[in-house]
């Protein structure tokens, strides 16, 4: 039985060599195949490690019994009406969490202490310090209270700041302020300075980051004006209403590591935006090693009769 490596990703994480030599080094006898001779023995494959795999592919595969998303976000597969009805595991480890914590905590800390202004001032050699707030006059609120959101919540409670977070169903987070579903997200939004959105994309969250969204955050806190990092999903956001509420006043910055169209292309005015920092899709860029890790030892758990792990409900998208 065979293992398709199916994979459309820019950069070095995603070439398809290195993933085909960590999964051989780890399921040892087993032919490690790409899509063109997949399908010329297609009752072969078992399995399959994708990331945004072509449309159609895996329903080409009548036997196959589990596909491993090498990445944290499903959306991609699960737009594809022709997905087959095998289980679909995510990627959630130890490794992923603590980079997307890496990410949160630094970008929140950035605004906090004023990066951006003593940036500025090098630049035009002035010395001056403002005075700086305490991290509990900072309102950070997590969109999203997942194992992603739930770790960074934690960091920055430990830093000091006063962390809430939303959820659709109810969380209890010692330390945090728990809110959930519609009712709950205009209160969350009202007491919220540094917005970070890690909830995953599904068909009720495409476009929550939106201006009407941004005019219910706080404008009372000690930044002057809301900041919204994203590093969930590009399609949560609408990138007009970004720049529309930052040019306007409604957003005083934005943090940004996802897009609606990625590459985010060069015409895009996100680049060159004095109050926009980009990141390209690296927020929570895993070890591949502890990726390979995980699907290799889930393909033998399930082979020896155990149960796979983080199966995505499809009903909820995640």
């Amino acid at each position: 039985m065979s293992l398709l490596l199916a994979i459309n990703g820019a950069g070095d994480n995603w070439a398809v060599p290195p993933w085909r030599a960590r999964f051989a080094a780890r399921l040892p006898g087993r032919a490690i195949v790409e899509p063109e001779a997949a399908l010329a023995a297609p009752q072969s494959v078992r399995y399959a490690a994708v990331w945004k795999p072509a449309p159609g592919l895996l329903a080409r595969f009548p036997r196959l019994e589990a596909i491993f998303n090498l990445g944290a976000g499903v959306d991609a597969l699960l737009e594809d009406a022709t997905l087959p009805d095998v289980p679909i595991c995510r990627v959630v480890n130890a490794d992923l969490t603590k980079r997307m914590t890496e990410y949160v905590v630094l970008h929140t800390l950035l605004y906090h202490r004023q990066h951006a202004r003593f940036v500025s001032q090098q630049a035009r050699k002035v010395w001056d310090a403002p005075d700086q707030w305490a991290a509990s006059a900072v309102r950070v609120g997590l969109l999203g209270l997942g194992e992603l959101g739930r770790d960074s919540a934690e960091v920055l409670g430990r830093i000091g700041f006063r962390v809430a977070g939303w959820s659709r169903s109810p969380k209890e987070i010692p330390g945090v302020d728990c809110f959930h579903g519609p009712d709950g997200l205009g209160p969350f939004l009202a007491r919220t300075d540094i917005l970070v959105a890690l909830i995953p994309l599904t068909r009720e969250t495409r476009g929550i980051l939106n201006y009407k969204l941004f005019q219910g955050l706080a404008r009372d806190g000690v930044l002057g004006r809301p900041v919204l990092i994203n590093a969930g999903r590009g399609g949560l956001q609408v990138e007009a209403d970004i720049l529309r509420a930052l040019d306007d006043g409604t957003l005083g910055a934005a943090t940004l590591d996802v897009f609606e169209t990625e590459p985010l292309p060069a015409s895009s005015p996100l680049w060159s935006h004095p109050r926009v920092t980009i990141t390209p899709h690296n927020a929570a860029d895993s070890s591949p090693s502890a990726i390979a890790d995980d699907v290799a030892a889930q393909i033998l758990a399930h082979e020896a009769g155990k149960p796979l792990r983080n199966v995505v409900d499809r009903t909820k998208g995640y």
